[in-house]
């Protein structure tokens, strides 16, 4: 498990997309996860939507389903599955920004704002549930495999898409792109394949399937880049928020190359993993 050398708190994580908040939607769009690309030839807006679909596909959603969004973000996904597959989907956030605009959203959905680690949830309350990049924020991410295991009725399934380092990563690889990607994107640890695996069984998971989706996404981060390097010449609050001392997370904005080389070194993977409560 790759660990940064400041700890990092569930405020932190909330404090970082309330603060970014504006630079998220305005860069990005309010599917705050990655695009996949199969083809090459999609839009951002269909591989965002693509990575969703992907997601549902896996969990193999039927209609009537009750699902859990675990870190949902703007509802933006949770609202593509519902109306998709008819189905309701309940989504927990730790942003007050993003949560509200979840809970602006219409349809089959609930959003709560709490820590997925108090989710305060009953036993067996959802027939699936998914994490699209939000379990690499989780502060003790073996509980975060075991909540998910307990709210799920038996016969359920949980599709994660994580942001994974590579297993063995070289010396080089931790110090300069994985520990500062973990302390400046507020991940208090960033797991490799199998030790998510791990947890999984051991919170009484069985793997069901697990897919490296690493170029079809690094895509991504290139197309934020070029996006925010536009942003700084025609946007002033742009330039202010890098500048200000009192941006908190301002390091983020700036680690954007970090990213784009540890893909491209292999070092951070994108992993879709598949498991199955018993």
């Amino acid at each position: 498990m790759i660990v940064p050398r400041d700890a990092q708190t569930a405020e932190d994580v909330g404090g970082h997309y309330d603060e970014l908040d504006h630079v998220y939607r305005e860069l990005w769009g309010e599917h705050v996860h990655h695009g996949l690309w199969r083809s090459g030839r999609e839009t951002v807006a269909e591989a965002v939507e693509a990575l969703t679909d992907l997601v549902a596909a896996r969990l193999g959603v039927m209609p009537g389903e009750r699902l859990i969004d675990i870190g949902c973000g703007y509802g933006a996904s949770a609202a593509r599955i519902a109306a998709a597959h008819r189905v309701h989907v309940t989504g927990v956030t730790l942003s007050a920004e993003q949560h509200a605009r979840a809970a602006a959203r219409p349809g089959s959905l609930a959003f709560h704002r709490r820590d997925w680690l108090d989710n305060r949830f009953p036993d067996a309350s959802f027939d699936r549930g998914y994490a699209i990049e939000s379990s690499e924020h989780m502060t003790d991410k073996q509980r975060f495999f075991d909540e998910a295991y307990r709210t799920l009725r038996p016969g359920g399934r949980l599709v994660i898409c994580a942001w994974l380092a590579r297993t063995g990563a070289r010396g080089w690889e931790v110090d300069h792109l994985l520990e500062p990607i973990c302390r400046e994107g507020r991940l208090p640890g960033m797991g490799t394949r199998e030790e998510y695996e791990a947890m999984a069984r051991q919170a009484g998971f069985r793997i069901a399937g697990f897919e490296d989706v690493s170029i079809a996404v690094r895509r991504t981060w290139t197309i934020c880049a070029a996006r925010f390097a536009a942003r700084l010449l025609t946007d002033t609050r742009y330039m202010r928020l890098i500048a200000s001392r009192r941006t908190r997370n301002r390091r983020f904005l700036l680690s954007v190359p970090r990213l784009i080389l540890a893909y491209r070194t292999g070092a951070m993977r994108y992993g879709v993993l598949v498991m199955d409560k018993p």
